[in-house]
């Protein structure tokens, strides 16, 4: 039995959460006996998803930057103040030997706290282009795990492993069929499957696009899985409501595996996430990268697969005239398909979890 204690700081979003789950699952494989402990923010979807996959959470009152309001960040440092009291204190109550942070509102301050006190941390870079947080932990930090080469631009050279970002285990030992990928949806099993994802909370761009234009990509005699977010999800029903067996609308999509099975061609944000398991998948994608993600990482993260000719790339203020004409393209040139796949597949990284893990249980000197 171990006497490892990890606290795992992060999330906001599916991109810092399932990836902050992978670690955590792959700790207790490696050392049975390991002791977790969550920090999220209050009111995010890490308080409801990661109690689903049997670890506990505490949620900081904290909230991020907000960039389209500039009155609404008022209270900002008070907020941030106070989240930083309640860290110090998890931190003594639980007595971690290792901090990692997997990014979102609640990874810098339980990270700075834990430095402060002479805790080791470790930072799971997720993206091409790192933010200030993690720059700013970055230079305390006993390691930094990262997905994308050349990111000594961003952290101290010596600290940086390439471990690939963790992705689920239904994804990284992923085994259906088409067949089965479709049957799961409900959909007819002639014809391409084109998926639509706009990350966990959906993309209001590529909703609206994809809306407009619903009844001319149908005549391409295509299957369609869109996976709207809660916002759109009602509109997105109405619309599909005359495809019934071609077009699946969700609002969230727990089974991965399935939908990147069914897939043949991929619509999709370019979180670091999605990146790490459509390599995985390898289908050939086209993304839209979210354009007021911080330091607009996604762009990064889209081009570092772009330059190896992986995938597409439709900005978002164009995706109304851009992005049904790109899917068309993809549609009908087998010969890229199978260029994009290939190049996705030779990027693909299968057991970043258990690198991250491997170098937690390292720096707590345990094992």
């Amino acid at each position: 039995m171990s006497g490892l204690r990890v606290i795992i700081a992060g999330g906001g979003t599916g991109g810092h959460i399932f990836p902050a789950v992978a670690v955590g699952h792959a700790l207790q494989r490696l050392l049975p006996g390991t002791q977790l402990l969550f920090v999220g923010a209050k009111d995010k979807m890490e308080m409801e998803k990661v109690p689903k996959e049997g670890f506990e959470i505490i949620g900081l009152d904290i909230a991020g930057f907000n960039r389209s309001s500039i009155w609404k960040n008022i209270l900002l440092p008070v907020k941030l103040l106070k989240s930083r009291m309640q860290a110090k204190k998890i931190i003594k109550e639980f007595n971690p030997g290792v901090i990692v942070g997997v990014g979102g509102y609640a990874s810098f301050p339980v990270l700075n706290a834990g430095q402060s006190m002479s805790i080791p941390t470790l930072i799971q870079e997720q993206n091409s282009y790192a933010g200030k947080s993690n720059k700013i932990l970055g230079r305390k930090a006993k390691a930094i795990c990262v997905a994308y080469p050349h990111m000594e631009q961003f952290f101290p050279k010596e600290k940086i492993i390439l471990t690939g970002n963790p992705v689920r285990k239904c994804i990284s030992s992923m085994n259906k069929t088409r067949q089965e990928g479709k049957a799961w949806f409900g959909l007819e099993d002639k014809g391409k499957t084109i998926l639509i994802v706009g990350g966990s909370l959906g993309a209001k761009s590529i909703n609206e696009s994809i809306d407009a234009r619903l009844d001319d990509i149908m005549k391409e005699d295509v299957n369609m899985v869109w996976q709207t977010g809660k916002s759109y999800y009602d509109q997105a029903i109405k619309r599909a409501n005359e495809y019934k067996g071609r077009v699946k609308v969700l609002d969230f999509i727990s089974d991965m595996d399935y939908a990147y099975a069914a897939a043949d061609i991929v619509i999709s944000r370019a979180g670091a996430l999605a990146i790490a398991e459509l390599c995985i998948a390898g289908k050939p994608v086209i993304f839209v990268p979210y354009p007021f993600a911080a330091e607009d990482h996604q762009t990064s993260n889209a081009m570092a697969l772009v330059t190896n000719n992986a995938a597409l790339l439709v900005k978002d203020n164009e995706v109304k005239t851009e992005l049904v004409k790109k899917l068309k393209t993809v549609l009908h040139d087998n010969a890229l398909q199978e260029i994009m796949s290939k190049n996705l597949k030779a990027m693909e990284i299968k057991d970043a979890d258990e690198r991250i893990a491997k170098k937690v249980i390292e720096i707590a000197g345990v094992g």
